[in-house]
């Protein structure tokens, strides 16, 4: 039934021809999640109060701060006339400078962490359950500053609207055990708080082969062989069919996740889930495994170097620093027939408008709350910043002023766009080539206006859309590395040297599998593995009590 909604959901978003994208405490995940239905019925909290009336408290904000600001996934090469416009208007509200460094996806995993050892003078960091900087052990760590303090609660004298207007589920995910107890640590922000991963589809090319998206729909990841081979032959030797980012491919191909907490080079651990109820348990029930020994893997990778060898896959997708990049690129020109996408609601209308194509999703399981979305993006104050309080001000009214978020996000009216339809925003083409952030990453994307082809109504669907989702069964769960900090490094330079090039076919698997494997167990995968199991153990104890 849950399928047969999604489909109905993406099939009206498509029509009215969208959005991008990809440590709780466990007493109140359960009140969230813990239903006969397993739904997640979630709508944002006010705790009786207005958002819309900021309680101003006796800040003195007479001594002019600037605020450096560390952003994720963004492609921005001129921000002058976006940031004077920006600082002109919270000179006049905060007395703040906003200095943003504008962190792209190629670029941001490395630096941020060399940012945060360095002590950087830094204010906020984008921080997620699934980046280098990942939120639980950077909380842990002490890089960020806790911010609800029972003696000195920061949220509440300089953050309390943002924190209203969020979903319950995101307030209970920010809570995790830190360096400073048990708290928040960062503000989440209000995106898409479920995961979907879909097959990114080129109807536009796809229909010129005579095919149409049902023979997507009606196959899987095995079955693409005869269209790949057939477009690759129309379209020539440099042209590469199926465009993947190779973590996601792997678990939209097996129905495995992320476990939160496991963010290394690549994620070393994962959770299988049931692809048509996810409430349910998966083929290997409520356990967590070192993926990378399943025969699910081993059948993978060996399609998926048929496929590299057979010139359908980029061999850029195996390069770890080009990767995102030349797969960005290779979206934007529409050169592509399919690809892999972590959903948001309402994607494809964007993409199509962008590309210039017609863009179609085609899900691989329906959409289901877990940690690692719940803490998908987030900011956090760093503990080493000299002005917490306008910082978290300024979060504040990031995430409460319309007009601030657009102007961050979407740039100037005129120059990188224009409102039609009554209210939607459409992009200048060329100007937004040059000023394009991540929306999904820098916060409240419900106070944004729709875009094109959304409709002007699209943010009541988005948020009754994933208050809906189904949330998986050990939602909730945050793996807790400290046992196991010594195996995790070394793992990760382990994965560093063979995931990527494995999920992406540009090693043989008959030989570098085993390779693989037999490394991993030589640096302690068994150990992770067994005390990922026994947490996830006692976890569900208490869940289920």
């Amino acid at each position: 039934m849950k399928k047969k909604v999604l489909s109905i959901v993406l099939t009206i978003m498509t029509l009215t021809v969208l959005l991008t994208g990809c440590g709780k405490t466990k007493d109140k995940e359960t009140t969230d999640t813990k239903t006969s239905s397993n739904k997640v019925t979630d709508t944002p909290s006010t705790d009786g109060k207005d958002p819309a009336q900021t309680e101003e408290a006796n800040i003195d904000i007479s001594e002019p701060v600037t605020l450096t600001w560390f952003l994720n996934g963004n492609s921005v090469s001129d921000d002058k006339a976006v940031l004077e416009k920006a600082n002109e208007y919270l000179k006049e509200k905060l007395n703040v400078t906003l200095k943003p460094i504008w962190g792209t996806w190629g670029n941001f995993e490395d630096n941020v962490v060399l940012s945060i050892s360095g002590g950087d003078d830094v204010d906020i960091y984008f921080t997620s359950s699934w980046t280098q900087n990942e939120y639980n052990k950077y909380a842990k760590d002490g890089a960020w500053l806790r911010l609800d303090r029972e003696d000195n609660n920061l949220i509440e004298k300089y953050a309390p609207d943002a924190w209203n207007m969020l979903p319950d589920i995101l307030k209970n995910s920010a809570k995790v055990p830190g360096s400073d107890g048990e708290g928040v640590y960062a503000l989440p922000g209000f995106k898409d708080y479920a995961t979907q991963n879909c097959w990114d589809v080129n109807v536009t090319l796809l229909e010129k082969y005579g095919y149409t998206i049902d023979d997507i729909r009606n196959t899987d990841y095995y079955g693409f062989e005869e269209i790949l081979k057939k477009v690759k032959e129309g379209e020539g030797k440099d042209f590469y069919p199926l465009l993947v980012e190779g973590m996601v491919l792997e678990r939209m191909v097996n129905n495995s996740i992320m476990v939160t907490g496991d963010s290394q080079a690549c994620n070393m651990l994962s959770y299988y889930i049931n692809p048509t109820d996810v409430s349910k348990e998966g083929s290997y029930g409520n356990k967590i495994f070192g993926k990378f020994e399943t025969p699910e893997y081993k059948k993978f990778v060996e399609k998926t170097r048929e496929y590299y060898l057979a010139g359908y896959i980029d061999p850029q997708m195996a390069i770890a620093d080009q990767a995102n990049d030349a797969r960005t690129a290779a979206q934007d020109a529409g050169k592509y027939l399919i690809g892999t996408q972590s959903y948001s609601l309402g994607y494809e209308t964007q993409a199509s408008a962008r590309r210039g194509i017609e863009v179609q999703m085609v899900p691989c399981t329906p959409a289901y709350v877990d940690t690692t979305a719940s803490q998908g993006a987030m900011m956090a104050i760093s503990a080493t910043s000299k002005n917490p309080e306008r910082a978290l001000m300024f979060l504040n009214l990031l995430n409460t002023d319309p007009e601030l978020m657009t102007l961050l996000n979407f740039g100037i009216e005129g120059t990188h766009y224009e409102v039609v339809n009554g209210g939607e925003v459409k992009f200048i083409t060329e100007a937004r080539g040059t000023y394009q952030p991540w929306t999904n990453g820098m916060g409240n994307v419900t106070i944004l206006p729709p875009q094109e082809g959304q409709g002007l109504n699209f943010y009541d669907t988005f948020k009754e859309y994933y208050a809906s989702a189904t949330a998986i069964p050990i939602n909730g769960f945050v793996f807790d590395q400290s046992n196991v900090e010594t195996e995790m490094a070394a793992l990760a330079n382990v994965g560093g040297e063979y995931a990527l090039a494995l999920n992406t076919g540009a090693i043989d698997p008959a030989t570098k599998l085993p390779e693989f494997i037999q490394k991993l167990k030589d640096n302690g995968i068994d150990k992770v593995v067994d005390e990922a199991g026994t947490q996830l153990e006692k976890f569900l104890e208490e869940k289920n009590k």
